[in-house]
């Protein structure tokens, strides 16, 4: 028998059962039809937030505002890192102007700061841009 992991779709949020074996098989999601799991990041807001942080497969959040300096040049390292990643943890961006009572709920000091979740659980937090490597290996400390 072959382990399942529950996924957010990254589309509509809907709860998808999937095959350990096929997460890199772009599995599309049984509510929308779309790819469960995409290469890149994809937005979080107050609205999908509490079912985006379910699931098996962790998130990796990272709160942001257009007006930041590091944050817009940090984006495409982001970016970089949501490819290198695909398959062992999902990332998603969360705008902290446009989500200012989210950005409180989650204690956001300072931008950008980056937030794991695992099973609806924060399990580990960074603030301040780092370049593609350092991502990666803080990454591989939190086991993913």
């Amino acid at each position: 028998m072959t382990d399942s992991l529950i996924v957010p779709c990254a589309h509509c949020a809907g709860l998808n059962r999937i095959p350990a074996d096929r997460v890199g098989q772009h599995p599309r999601c049984g509510r929308c039809k779309n790819e469960v799991l995409v290469g890149k990041p994809f937005e979080v807001n107050q609205g999908n937030f509490a079912q985006q942080i379910k699931g098996d497969l962790p998130l990796l959040l990272d709160v942001w505002a257009s007006w930041c300096g590091p944050c817009r040049s940090f984006a495409p390292t982001f970016e970089q890192a949501a490819v290198q990643l695909q398959g062992r943890c999902r990332l998603a961006k969360l705008d902290s102007e446009a989500n200012q009572q989210l950005s409180g709920q989650l204690g956001i000091r300072s931008i950008p700061s980056l937030i794991l979740f695992r099973n609806a659980r924060e399990v580990a937090r960074q603030n301040g841009a780092m370049p593609l490597p350092q991502l990666l290996a803080w990454a591989a400390q939190q086991g993913i």
